[in-house]
């Protein structure tokens, strides 16, 4: 099939090269004229692992191609992803879908013949609407259907989630546009994937919905690790304990500093506004946000009294800085508010992050950044794991303890044991475990 995906970001990026490599012809949009050079040179303008090979892969097998012009990619297509960015909105916390409504408009203006357009980008309930209505009103003659298909990618495993995913959602009552969709993930059905056919209303909120219960999840282990620490109680024992019983599942019942990247921080905030407006509010997901931006905004306390309730003048060196490992994702990442608290409070910073310091340079540039994990530990007073990279799971401590001012180890992942931390000569603190 021809597909066409606007919007070459993480999502558009991801899915326009994985339907290549299903087979399709896929050419991918993008304004920014300096991402499609990158692309076209061989570059990736993200970090996914293994992506940079199947894009190689696509392009030089003929179906994977990136332009800034939408006439050439649209004009031909079976199918058109919408797949641009949708921040959150300045001063209301709703989504801003104006990337999208854009993106209509100019697929509208060059489309011909039937073609189905896709939502890809994650929007509130009713985008699809409006969708179609700029549509239907540029083009009041075309032949189209709009749908609604959510992406459901974690970063740092996404090929492997788009080519084996838990479900495939599909919002449309065409069921011409149902034909076109199931021919687009053909590949899937010999792994028997489901597919998930629904009105284009329901499938927008299943993304929300989705995204706002494993958020909760993450905030419900985090205040659970908070009363661990009073009552002396173990944190990874009672997600174990609880997460063995099937009607909870063990997945994102780790303890840490909070949740944050391109996803549950807008979703969350999102969805909370709609249903404010619709008149059913979502008390428990308000409550969520509200409790994570605190726990990240007072995180550095943890690190304060570590260093004996004084920062002020003290090195103190910072592991991982993207919000999550496998990624170079910085947005809304627990390591700002850390970063920028600590450094109010008269803390100098060192830095180190696999994959996520160019980024981080542009928000956090008056920090100093290291090469790896070591030399950024060097004459440290207080040594902190925030992002909990593979790397970082077998520390050399006793080369750690012969460079560092101090043996302090604040472990906000909790990787290591606070018995073995003991055994090795460092002060160590954790989440939720005593």
């Amino acid at each position: 099939m021809r597909v066409a995906m606007i919007g070459t970001g993480y999502v558009g990026l991801v899915s326009g090269v994985c339907f290549a490599d299903f087979g399709h012809q896929v050419i991918c949009v993008d304004k920014d004229p300096k991402k499609i050079k990158v692309l076209n040179e061989g570059g990736i303008p993200i970090y996914e692992p293994g992506l940079d090979n199947l894009v190689a892969k696509n392009v030089r097998e003929g179906r994977l191609e990136f332009t800034t012009e939408i006439n050439e990619a649209v004009r031909d297509a079976d199918a058109v992803f919408i797949a641009v960015g949708t921040p959150s909105r300045r001063g209301d916390g709703h989504a801003d879908l104006s990337f999208v409504y854009a993106a209509a408009k100019e697929i509208a203006a060059v489309m011909e013949g039937y073609t189905v357009i896709i939502t890809k980008s994650t929007v509130p309930v009713g985008t699809g609407d409006e969708v179609q209505s700029i549509i239907k009103k540029a083009k009041p003659n075309g032949e189209f259907d709009v749908v609604s298909n959510p992406e459901f990618l974690r970063e740092g495993a996404a090929i492997e989630d788009f080519k084996r995913p838990d479900r495939v959602v599909v919002g449309t009552m065409s069921e011409r546009a149902r034909d076109v969709m199931r021919r687009l993930y053909r590949p899937l059905f010999i792994n028997e994937t489901p597919m998930v056919f629904t009105d284009r209303r329901t499938s927008e909120l299943i993304k929300y919905a989705g995204n706002a219960f494993l958020a909760t999840k993450i905030t419900f282990i985090n205040e659970i690790a908070d009363l661990c620490e009073k009552v002396g109680a173990n944190v990874q024992e009672v997600s174990k304990g609880i997460g063995l019983d099937g009607r909870i599942g063990k997945k994102f019942l780790h303890a840490g500093p909070g949740y944050g990247g391109s996803c549950f921080p807008k979703d969350t905030l999102a969805v909370v506004r709609t249903a404010q407006e619709a008149g059913a509010p979502l008390r428990i997901v308000e409550a969520v946000v509200d409790v994570n931006d605190q726990r990240k905004a007072k995180m550095h306390e943890r690190i304060v009294t570590a260093c004996g309730g004084q920062v002020k003048g003290k090195t103190i060196s910072i592991l991982g800085l993207a919000f999550k490992p496998n990624t170079d994702d910085m947005r809304e990442s627990p390591s700002i508010p850390i970063i920028e608290n600590l450094r109010n409070a008269g803390a100098h910073i060192r830095a180190y992050d696999p994959e996520a310091m160019e980024e981080a340079k542009h928000l956090l540039p008056d920090i100093t950044y290291c090469d790896n994990a070591y030399t950024c530990a060097e004459k440290s007073d207080v040594l902190v794991i925030v992002t909990e990279w593979d790397q970082f799971r077998a520390l050399d401590f006793e080369r750690l303890k012969s460079i560092v001012n101090t043996p302090v180890l604040v472990d906000l992942r909790n990787i290591y044991s606070p018995s073995r931390m003991a055994d090795m000569g460092f002060t160590y603190s954790s989440i939720g475990r005593p």
